[in-house]
């Protein structure tokens, strides 16, 4: 029964991902008269990514004047990077261009400039930075990186060269992991204006009596953008198992319903993001090590697997190409390592000396704090009858074969308010 709710909750909650899914309607086919203007204030990830799909698809319905991006990114993931540029072209294709404004206090960081660098026009504010543009792969070796830098070069000195930038400039960017202030971006041929306001910018563009329709994340691509952090995803399934362990100790079905939809939604964000099997696998061993616990219940098979856990957490983001300022070895995320390792040293504390002595404590009151103790039969058990335990008079049955009454019983286990008895011959005197 409780394996049919676990599964049928799990079926509501992927019904429910998949109603939250953004579902794009079709309009008349005319000119709407209208700018798409995209909040880019995110990381590149599948979420953003899905929501400049989403732009596009709308400024391709509306027949839009234009599509502007206002950007302020530290970077991101290099696929998501690459899938934003296709989304560009599919737009220029059909005859949309598309622009990048980056307003005061923003930033075109790492996977930021290429997306800018594929638009039409970047024009941004006094204050702002663009690149610097090196690809990062964590973990990869020199060679890995080597040939991912490489392609980075062309790629973005073919994205610069196609809109007459300086591909001299923009090949720094990468190379030598160079960002560019707008003043010297502008001086270096490598953007195309500077404008202290989007309003500004939106006239040199010549599209600022337009409508302007805005798109930002919603929460289905907020929860894309959640479920394709690495280290997000590690520490859901490793939550996962700790909340099923948990719930070993004290069953409820809440506890089991909640780690089971954790370690699934984690192991669908590593699929997603292309994690390392190196880490997806030293989690699960520390969650088969955490397992152990049942068995062992001293905490330490506890404290060892989730250790073994953390370290696969931080290895998630091996081999993952980013294009950020934040990458997976930033302090932040080794922090969230260490604190699964807390975690889980705490709850196996907490099994040591508070859940495992609760679980073996005998029963202070009630028919199950007669297990153990011994009685006698009244009449034959046959395998059902009477006995008497601490005094007073049970209905009683035998666990295996017969008792004949007057022998000594002992209480092993009990099922509703019939106590279930074997033979105990020779044991202390009856109470």
């Amino acid at each position: 029964m409780k394996l049919k709710l676990l599964l049928g909750l799990l079926l509501v909650t992927l019904a429910a991902f998949i109603a939250a899914a953004p579902l794009t309607h079709a309009s008349s086919g005319q000119s709407s008269g209208q700018v798409v203007m995209v909040n880019f204030d995110v990381t590149v990830d599948l979420g953003s990514s899905t929501m400049v799909q989403r732009a596009v698809t709308t400024a391709e319905l509306t027949h839009a004047k234009a599509i502007v991006i206002v950007m302020n990114t530290p970077g991101g993931y290099l696929s998501d990077m690459l899938n934003i540029v296709n989304y560009i072209e599919q737009a220029q294709a059909d005859g949309i261009p598309v622009y990048t404004y980056v307003p005061p206090d923003g930033m075109a960081a790492s996977a930021g400039s290429y997306i800018a660098m594929a638009t039409n026009s970047i024009i941004m504010a006094n204050g702002t930075f663009i690149g610097p543009s090196t690809p990062i792969v964590v973990g990869g070796t020199p060679l890995e990186q080597n040939h991912t830098e490489d392609a980075m070069i062309a790629f973005m000195e073919g994205l610069a060269s196609r809109w007459g930038r300086n591909a001299t400039a923009v090949e720094i960017m990468v190379v030598s992991d160079k960002a560019f202030t707008a003043q010297q971006a502008l001086q270096y041929h490598i953007i195309n204006g500077v404008a202290n306001s989007l309003q500004q910018a939106m006239e040199d563009w010549g599209i600022a009596n337009y409508t302007q329709v805005w798109v930002s994340e919603n929460l289905y691509e907020q929860f894309l953008s959640v479920l394709t952090n690495p280290t997000v995803d590690g520490i859901l399934m490793t939550l996962g198992f700790f909340l099923i362990l948990i719930d070993l100790y004290h069953p409820t079905l809440a506890l089991s319903a909640v780690g089971v939809v954790a370690i699934v939604l984690g192991l669908v964000g590593a699929e997603v993001v292309g994690a390392s099997i190196i880490g997806i696998t030293l989690i699960l061993i520390g969650a088969a090590i955490m397992l152990l616990e049942v068995k062992m219940g001293h905490g330490f098979a506890m404290i060892a697997g989730a250790a073994v856990a953390a370290l696969g957490v931080y290895l998630l983001a091996l081999n993952i190409p980013y294009i950020t300022t934040s990458a997976p070895t930033a302090p932040k995320y080794v922090l969230a390592d260490v604190s699964i390792a807390v975690v889980g040293a705490v709850l196996g504390l907490y099994i040591r000396w508070i859940a495992a002595p609760m679980k073996r404590r005998k029963p202070m009151a009630g028919p199950e704090s007669l297990i153990g103790d011994v009685g006698v039969a009244l009449t034959d058990l046959s395998p059902a009858g009477e006995v008497k335990v601490q005094g007073i008079v049970w209905k009683a049955r035998a666990a295996s074969g017969n008792i004949k009454a007057g022998e000594q019983v002992r209480v092993v286990r009990v099922e509703g308010l019939t106590l279930i008895v074997e033979g105990a011959s020779g044991e202390s005197q009856p109470r």
